[in-house]
């Protein structure tokens, strides 16, 4: 029996995006036009966008999350990125790839989300 090894310390939970990479801020863009049908805040902004990975050839990576597990949108939500990714200028291809792990919470919005939503 083999045991997964222990993440180690410091170990980041969500792996970083390609912030310096060009095409960074336009894809930021075209997540921000993808909105979660059961609240009024696009996906960017509640925070479930946690990677954005652009390789050097363009490819495009989105590790992202749900509300919760059992969001009746789970099967459709990838899509709708990649049908607003895939259209940028310069986005060669795009993956979106979902996970659980870190879950979401509250605390991942954005201050505009929370102001959006009441909670500031």
């Amino acid at each position: 029996m083999t045991n997964a090894p222990e993440p180690l310390e410091g170990t980041p939970l969500i792996a970083p995006s390609s912030v310096s990479h060009a095409l960074y801020e336009p894809v930021v863009e075209a997540c921000r036009s993808v909105y979660d049908p059961e609240i009024p805040v696009n996906i960017y902004e509640l925070g479930l966008i946690y990677t954005i990975d652009i390789s050097s050839e363009n490819d495009v990576k989105i590790i992202m999350t749900l509300t919760a597990p059992g969001c009746p949108v789970a099967g459709e939500m990838p899509g709708w990125i990649v049908d607003a990714v895939s259209p940028v200028a310069g986005v060669k291809s795009c993956d979106v790839e979902l996970t659980w792990e870190p879950p979401w919470g509250m605390d991942m919005m954005s201050d505009e989300a929370r102001l959006e939503l009441g909670f500031m």
